[in-house]
């Protein structure tokens, strides 16, 4: 009876467990939507702001800054999405969910930066063979006011999780905003005070080469997500001489497989094989714990082996009793 009845509380405090981790997700991804739709909704309006202001000014810095607003506005709202759909539950098609859907919002959204990148050092490069007239104070207001912000959405984002690719990619296409808004501003004044009609094209092109650099790494974190890699900072070697060292029940540990679902959630799929007599429960939740607590993997799949591995293959081979 009163092992039946630790079961029942460990089973009761489990679910209640989930339950409120459940609920904080849901909380996150609430909060997390928000933002975006607050920064979509900003970058949106100022993007039609500096359309006007650089086609009336001839600003190439304003009209660039303007191409990067508009993709940004549609990368936004593509993030928008791709967090409301996170939340959605798994179903019989999806047995994991939809919290995928963010990873393929960054990769998109970095995508979209090189498409822009290319297009403003085309434009610039044009610009600087042919340099054209520039009315320096409305190119100077229009960029000021984008600068603002820029900086306020930037700061709405900010926070967010170091491995949340999806608030990662909205928050580098606000931060290209930024930056863009910057380099109007001193071409504005460059222009206004020295008559350098060169410095807008110049830059623009300046400009395009640090958001390069930016989304080239969104996109190297989020293809690798995507490609079931190991998360960053993880050591799957080391993790798995841990785990061998979790309970004196396990004999050996291979078939480890970390991976990440979408931001931050880390998932793990293991083979424990075990010593004669041992405690497969205690075992299993040594395992767990040591995950869980050590390398932050909530989700952990464990299979038992009741002796040699069962499956055949090159990750079983070595492994043998110890």
């Amino acid at each position: 009876m009163n092992g039946t009845h630790v079961h029942r509380h460990e089973h009761a405090r489990h679910v209640d467990h989930d339950h409120a981790h459940a609920h904080d997700l849901t909380a996150i991804s609430g909060s997390r939507r928000r933002k975006l739709a607050f920064a979509f909704v900003l970058t949106t309006a100022m993007m039609a702001v500096e359309v006007a202001g650089g086609a009336w000014s001839g600003s190439l810095a304003l009209l660039a800054d303007a191409g990067h607003m508009t993709v940004d506005a549609l990368a936004l709202l593509l993030a928008v999405v791709g967090a409301w759909m996170a939340t959605k539950p798994a179903d019989a098609r999806r047995s994991y969910g939809y919290g995928r859907m963010e990873v393929l919002a960054g990769f998109v959204n970095a995508l979209g930066q090189f498409v822009l990148v290319g297009w403003i050092a085309y434009e610039a490069i044009v610009r600087l063979r042919h340099p054209g007239e520039i009315l320096s104070g409305v190119m100077l207001v229009v960029a000021i006011a984008g600068l603002l912000v820029n900086a306020l959405v930037l700061r709405t984002l900010h926070g967010h999780a170091h491995d949340d690719v999806n608030l990662a990619g909205a928050s580098l296409h606000v931060l290209g905003d930024l930056l863009g808004s910057l380099a109007a501003v001193l071409a504005a004044l460059a222009i206004r005070w020295f008559g350098w009609l060169w410095a807008d094209p110049l830059l623009s092109l300046l400009i395009s080469l640090l958001i390069l650099g930016s989304a080239w790494r969104l996109l190297r974190t989020s293809a690798h997500i995507l490609l079931e890699g190991v998360p960053d900072g993880m050591d799957s070697a080391l993790v798995e001489a841990s785990l061998r060292t979790a309970d004196p029940g396990i004999r050996d540990i291979h078939h480890l497989h970390v991976w990440q679902l979408a931001s931050g959630s880390r998932m793990a799929t293991v083979h424990a094989e075990l010593h004669e007599c041992a405690d497969g429960a205690r075992a299993l939740r040594a395992i767990k714990r040591m995950l869980l607590e050590h390398f932050g993997i909530q989700h952990v799949t464990v299979q038992i082996d009741p002796g040699s591995c069962l499956d055949a293959g090159d990750d079983c081979a070595g492994h043998g009793r110890r």
